[in-house]
């Protein structure tokens, strides 16, 4: 069964959860070069696991916009592995 991906879409970039700062916030690397500090919108917040290590779709809030954001998506373990060998995630490996 393939594995199917989410990607960015306009407005959004991928992020490496660094750190769970409590209160349902949590520190994320952008692929930007960006820290920002993000949380997961309330509709969302049983869906949308946040664990450190993880990589999520950041989405940044139109008001400080380099430095806060929603994170929207988490990827499985899998689905990880697969924009590894497909090279999505070359900006954060670096």
């Amino acid at each position: 069964m393939p594995i199917r991906l989410r990607l960015p879409r306009t407005g959004e970039v991928l992020g490496v959860i660094d750190q769970r700062l409590g209160f349902g916030k949590t520190r994320v690397i952008c692929a930007d070069k960006l820290v920002r500090v993000c949380r997961v919108p309330g509709k969302l917040r049983r869906s949308v696991s946040t664990y450190e290590g993880n990589f999520c779709i950041v989405r940044p809030w139109e008001v400080e916009s380099d430095r806060k954001g929603d994170i929207i998506y988490t990827y499985t373990r899998h689905q990880a592995e697969l924009m590894h060998t497909k090279g999505y995630l070359k900006d954060l490996e670096s």
